[in-house]
């Protein structure tokens, strides 16, 4: 475990523009993120238009589609979070990887044989979610072992940075390689790029220690005390609430994204790509915006300003038509990706700093269960929606879902707060 003066860790007095990248096991970490993110987007972009394109589905079964991919945090969300506080969780991050990218695999292996259907998506989907939901728990609960609390901040701003440019190539690379190879192909590099993250991870020479367990403990019973300590903190459950009506929204709104790109305007899957890999630029300037914006505002005002201020914008993406007013839309996400990059970091590191060690997992995982459960509803909404009223109608309520998620921090002690409280300002658990 680092811990302040921990000789492991680089001193900030010494950092340069490098900082934490100097230290070996968090660069394998952030290049083992990096090569899994440009997978992933390529995953994101190819699994809806295998569907899409390849299959020629419906609306609603693209919402299905778009909700199995987030289910797996409603079935398994919780009592994840109280299984990874057992294990070691740089263990749980490799072999969540491997499965993924042999799952992933199927994929172009049913494709030559002719054999793809969407049930198979809907299949491949639900277990690339299910070890989603072990990998995202156990990722956020390792780093603060992995860099210690002091740096969270930066650590989390780099992993932003990561994944914000990955949103900015990834979707561009994975657009050309549908339009090349069609979009069941192009995710056999996904599959290879988890398993090029397995193998960095495995590079990761700090070890934790094993968890101690109180002898008699049930899962029951921790997964209660993961849902105590984040409801009952008035900040924490804000933090939830806007999360996710976001992802709610949000959910909805990409089900039907998809559908509406290629549909209703015409584009082409290298063009959709590019299209999204704008959103990735906003995210890039996010991540480099956080500690300007943090020493602006506060850390509690920026929370709710990052989203209130660039979510409109998104009311772009359902006016457009085929033209220049496409990419009007397009470059009105790269704003949405900038307040969604500085929200993440912010209220991410926010939420590390306070967890004590042992309750990291079910907080995460709690956290995970409501926002990412949001998202796989809304999945299904918009899809049903969309099956309804079409999808451009559809695009204009989440949209408007979307640019009101920003009101349950702004009606908390967020509103007017400069610093965010630590547990040796506020106690644990504090009562809403």
């Amino acid at each position: 475990m680092i811990s302040l003066g921990d000789p492991d860790a680089v001193a900030p007095a010494k950092r340069d523009r490098l900082g934490l990248l100097r230290d070996h096991d968090f660069r394998d970490l952030f290049l083992s993120t990096t090569v899994a993110q440009v997978g992933y987007q390529i995953t994101s972009l190819a699994l809806p238009l295998a569907a899409v394109i390849a299959l020629d589905v419906s609306e609603l079964e693209v919402g299905v589609l778009s909700s199995m991919t987030m289910i797996a945090f409603v079935l398994i969300g919780l009592p994840a979070g109280a299984w990874v506080d057992r294990m070691r969780r740089r263990r749980v991050l490799i072999v969540s990887d491997i499965v993924r990218a042999a799952v992933l695999f199927t994929v172009p292996l049913a494709w030559w044989a002719d054999a793809l259907t969407i049930w198979q998506l809907y299949a491949v989907a639900l277990v690339i979610g299910v070890f989603t939901v072990f990998f995202d728990v156990s990722y956020q609960s390792y780093l603060p072992h992995l860099v210690g609390r002091e740096h969270l901040v930066e650590g989390n701003a780099k992993l932003e940075t990561v994944r914000a440019t990955a949103q900015l190539g990834g979707p561009v690379l994975a657009g050309q390689l549908i339009q090349w190879l069609t979009a069941p192909v192009a995710m056999a590099f996904d599959a290879a790029a988890m398993g090029a993250s397995a193998l960095l991870l495995l590079r990761i020479r700090r070890r934790e220690p094993k968890p101690q367990v109180a002898h008699g403990s049930r899962i029951t019973a921790e997964i209660k005390d993961g849902l105590r300590f984040v409801l009952r903190h008035r900040i924490l459950a804000s933090i939830i609430a806007c999360t996710g009506t976001w992802n709610f929204w949000m959910g909805a709104f990409m089900a039907m994204v998809v559908v509406f790109l290629p549909r209703d305007l015409g584009m082409s899957p290298g063009e959709i790509g590019l299209f999204f890999g704008l959103f990735g630029v906003g995210g890039v300037f996010g991540a480099f915006a956080v500690g300007t914006a943090t020493r602006w505002l506060g850390e509690g005002r920026t929370v709710w300003v990052s989203v209130a201020v660039t979510s409109p914008w998104i009311l772009l993406i359902p006016a457009a038509e085929p033209g220049w007013r496409i990419w009007m839309g397009a470059f009105a996400m790269a704003f949405v990706g900038v307040g969604g990059v500085v929200y993440n970091v912010t209220q991410v590191s926010f939420r590390q700093r306070l967890t004590p060690d042992n309750m990291l997992g079910r907080m995460n995982a709690t956290v995970r269960f409501v926002v990412f459960g949001a998202y796989a509803i809304g999945g299904l909404v918009g899809g049903g929606l969309g099956q309804l009223l079409g999808a451009r109608t559809t695009l204009w309520i989440a949209a408007a879902g979307i640019c009101l998620a920003f009101l349950p921090v702004f009606f908390s002690p967020l509103r007017n707060m400069r610093t965010l409280p630590s547990p040796e300002t506020e106690p644990v658990g504090a009562a809403a």
